[in-house]
């Protein structure tokens, strides 16, 4: 590169506010112009960093990358790849909300489902209180990046009391070779209501990519929203990605996170319990082979008393693949009654393969109950020997293994086809036969 790998998003930043950013709000402006200010003082972070110790990020940015521009026209296979074609549906192709690939045929009165860049203009009030509000700037690099480019995603409004009947998918695809995109979702569950949510990530097989993605999901007292993530992203590419949830009093909050794909992957996860009562599930796997990286950063924050958080992390890792976890459980002065629970358990399936786990706990009350254990190696031997005498040829009786060692994280998945599907898909991965 004859420049910085900063240079280069700066300079297309201005190209970017110069041309295809002139129509935005005043307000989405500021928000822009902010972020690219502290991503210019703060820059990438490298391996010196804390945060980034066992991720370097030296595959990202020693790349040149094109801003996608948004073209639908290759888009032909979308339809194909949604994975609930019962339920609600839209698609992100090349960053930007393609029209002709939604089904929101009957979305019941009081839920909203449009473009982020028409909800900037639509509903203005709702989506200036809270975009930009949960994903921190200040902190990170690829939010910062993500707000700077702020143009188009998914804004998500169920009103008070309203329960989505079906569940609705988001698709991001389309993203062409040597292409960087950021999608943005913008999730608004007001008090009482409820909502089913899948992010369907995917790319064209060997094509070498970033996607940038930055979802804030506000889930308003006695709300329940339940998410779906699957990362199937060509193995070729980048995935970064940003999840901040806030909760308020008495909701309930539930994600399951499934990667299978990208040469690197980062998932920033915060999860702030900001109301007494509330509880939160984060469960995730990562099957991996060849020399893939995927890194979880999570955060769950007890800010209010009684509240629950569980948290179990699955890896199943081959070859020379590498899987990081940092999971830091806060619990707040006043924030009594706690329940926290972390799990970050790892298969590994090669002398080769590596996982490294940072489980961190930092608690300011007095009155709580927090646990977290951490476990990595190869197969329990003496399972493997069980199943052999009862008759079961050695490899069948890993791949059942290793098979069970991953569903368990999916079953709790409240979504049927969802969760069918992806049990079919880490059956394929994982070589089991049928």
């Amino acid at each position: 590169m004859t420049h910085t790998a900063e240079q280069q998003f700066l300079d297309q930043y201005r190209e970017f506010d110069a041309n295809g950013a002139v129509a935005s709000p005043d307000w989405v402006c500021a928000l822009r112009s902010n972020a690219i200010r502290r991503f210019e003082e703060n820059g990438f972070p490298t391996m010196r960093d804390e945060a980034w110790r066992f991720t370097s990020l030296k595959p990202i940015t020693e790349k040149e990358y094109t801003l996608a521009i948004g073209d639908s026209s290759t888009s032909e296979a979308v339809e194909t790849k949604f994975l609930d074609p019962t339920g609600f549906r839209v698609a992100i192709v090349n960053g930007m909300f393609a029209e002709e690939h939604c089904h929101l045929g009957g979305l019941p009165e009081g839920v909203t489902v449009i473009s982020l860049a028409s909800a900037a203009q639509s509903n203005a009030d709702v989506v200036s209180a809270y975009l930009g509000k949960q994903a921190q700037v200040e902190k990170s690099c690829f939010s910062a990046l993500s707000t700077a480019f702020l143009r188009d995603g998914v804004f998500v409004h169920l009103a008070r009391g309203v329960e989505l009947s079906k569940p609705l998918e988001i698709l991001f695809a389309g993203v062409g070779k040597g292409v960087v995109e950021h999608p943005r979702v913008l999730i608004v569950a007001e008090d009482n209501s409820r909502l089913q949510i899948v992010e369907n990530y995917v790319g064209t097989d060997g094509v070498c990519y970033l996607r940038n993605c930055v979802t804030e999901v506000v889930v308003g007292d006695g709300a329940s929203v339940e998410m779906c993530r699957l990362q199937r992203e060509s193995k070729a590419a980048y995935h970064t990605a940003t999840t901040h949830i806030r909760q308020g009093r008495a909701s309930k909050f539930n994600v399951t996170m499934v990667v299978l794909g990208s040469a690197l992957s980062r998932h920033d996860l915060t999860c702030v319990l900001d109301g007494e009562g509330a509880e939160s599930s984060i469960r995730g796997l990562s099957i991996l082979d060849g020399k893939q990286h995927v890194d979880h950063h999570t955060l769950i924050d007890h800010a209010k008393p009684n509240c629950q958080s569980k948290e179990y992390l699955n890896g199943v890792l081959d070859d020379e693949s590498r899987s990081v976890f940092t999971g830091r459980i806060v619990v707040r002065e006043g924030a009594q009654k706690t329940d926290s629970k972390q799990s970050n358990n790892n298969v590994l399936l090669s002398k080769s393969a590596r996982a490294d786990s940072q489980p961190q706990l930092e608690i300011y009350a007095d009155d709580v109950r927090c646990t977290h254990g951490v476990t990595l190696g190869p197969l329990n031997e003496d399972a493997v020997l069980y199943l052999r005498t009862r008759g079961i040829l050695e490899a069948d009786a890993r791949r059942m293994l290793t098979y069970g060692f991953g569903v368990e994280i999916i079953e709790g998945i409240g979504i049927d086809d969802v969760r069918e599907k992806l049990g079919v898909m880490i059956r394929q991965r994982l070589l089991v036969e049928e």
